[in-house]
């Protein structure tokens, strides 16, 4: 996991929205949603179309990515948590 990716797992113990994560990072669109679509295809986030409701096919992250909401998967967190 790179420096970026786990800054980015930070914000995501909670469901947090695009625009939430895009203001918190400082990161631009292209960085962001390419460290999400890692994040995704590694199965450590989850994506949302509200902030209760998963989307449970392939999630397009760089083409409707600034529509979604974000939360780490229970994979996700346990990575995070031990990594060194």
């Amino acid at each position: 996991m790179s420096e970026a990716e786990f800054d980015l797992m930070d914000e995501l113990y909670f469901v947090q929205s695009y625009a939430y994560l895009k203001e918190a990072m400082g990161w631009d669109d292209e960085q962001l949603l390419a460290i999400l679509q890692k994040l995704y295809g590694k199965g450590y986030i989850k994506c949302m179309t509200e902030p209760d409701s998963e989307i449970f096919d392939k999630a397009d992250i760089l083409k409707a990515g600034r529509d979604y909401y974000y939360l780490a998967t229970k994979k996700g967190l346990m990575y995070h948590n031990t990594r060194e």
